[in-house]
């Protein structure tokens, strides 16, 4: 995402929208995330084609005009972006309805339940790693399952030798502090 510079006049106009229903403004993940009662309802920002807002709990909304989109398909469950290119796809109207009825699915409580949780293998690199050292191995096993997963869907992702042991490299540091692979974007 970028610092909306480029989108800087349509996300003023984003942002005085949003002001004007009954959502307090706080900052997450170094965003304006606006919320209702703790629950983040809607939040917006600026990328190189498009500027956007994004609903928390989206999927739940009846998208009434067809204009919400899954970003990242097969990964996120809930979230749902609204995107726009020009300022003149800004209806206030539209945009003020949409914020409401994620107000009212933040009241009624609607969440998507966690899938159970199945822990995935090892791969080979990390499992010799962890081994070959009693320190690694009782880190990783501290980690919660969902650090571990995400360091082994980390070294499954890379396809080249190569890539899989400079990630190796990378991650056994951050498992001897504890850490999780994205705990920075917490």
């Amino acid at each position: 995402m970028q610092n909306g510079t480029q989108w800087a006049t349509e996300l003023d106009k984003l942002a005085s929208i949003i002001a004007k229903l009954p959502l307090e403004k706080s900052i997450k993940w170094g965003a304006e995330v606006f919320t209702y009662n703790g629950k983040n309802v809607v939040s917006y920002g600026g990328f190189k084609n498009y500027f956007t807002l994004w609903f928390y709990n989206g999927v739940f909304l009846k998208d009434t005009y067809k204009v919400l989109v899954n970003a990242q398909e097969g990964k996120t469950k809930s979230l749902r972006q609204w995107r726009f290119t020009s300022m003149a796809e800004i209806d206030e109207k539209k945009i003020i309805a949409y914020i409401k009825e994620a107000i009212e699915v933040e009241k009624k409580g609607w969440k998507i339940k966690p899938e159970k949780f199945t822990p995935l293998p090892i791969p080979d690199l990390l499992r010799n790693a962890i081994e070959s050292s009693h320190s690694l191995k009782a880190n990783f096993e501290k980690l919660t399952p969902g650090r571990q997963k995400e360091y082994i869907l980390y070294l499954n992702e890379a396809k080249q030798v190569t890539t899989k042991q400079n990630r190796l490299s990378k991650i056994i540091p951050m498992i001897m502090q504890g850490l999780g692979l994205n705990d920075k974007y917490k």
